[in-house]
């Protein structure tokens, strides 16, 4: 049996991190993490395939810890997908600009989540 994609899923809110992995664990294994802080350790144990990122999080936020990411040889061709309250044009560009390969607003549904994810992982 082939392994399923390895994804991060980071967001400081525990509803939305339960409610994403309810809708992904069927496909997917799915690391949930309370802080971009956790999300680097767990990339440096597991090969990650995808990265789902809440901008808006305390300590470092997802603009933040997007460009941490890109900046790395091991984790920069991993592609992100920011999940934001706040997806207005102005923060659009400016992920797309530190590399973000696509948004989705909050809430989500679990088919614009299913169907962003499996889209992503197709064109790698």
């Amino acid at each position: 049996m082939e392994a399923k994609p390895k994804i991060v899923l980071c967001d400081d809110s525990i509803t939305n991190l339960r409610v994403g992995k309810n809708f992904l664990s069927p496909q997917y294994e799915v690391f949930t993490m309370l802080s971009a802080q956790q999300m680097f350790k767990c990339l440096e144990k597991h090969a990650i395939t995808l990265i789902l990122l809440d901008i808006d999080m305390p300590e470092m936020d997802g603009f933040e810890a997007i460009q941490v990411l890109k900046a790395s040889e091991a984790t920069s061709q991993i592609p992100v997908i920011f999940l934001t309250g706040n997806a207005d044009d102005a923060t659009r560009q400016r992920g797309q600009e530190l590399g973000a390969v696509d948004f989705i607003a909050k809430p989500f549904t679990p088919e614009l989540l299913l169907e962003r994810v499996a889209s992503h992982l197709l064109r790698r």
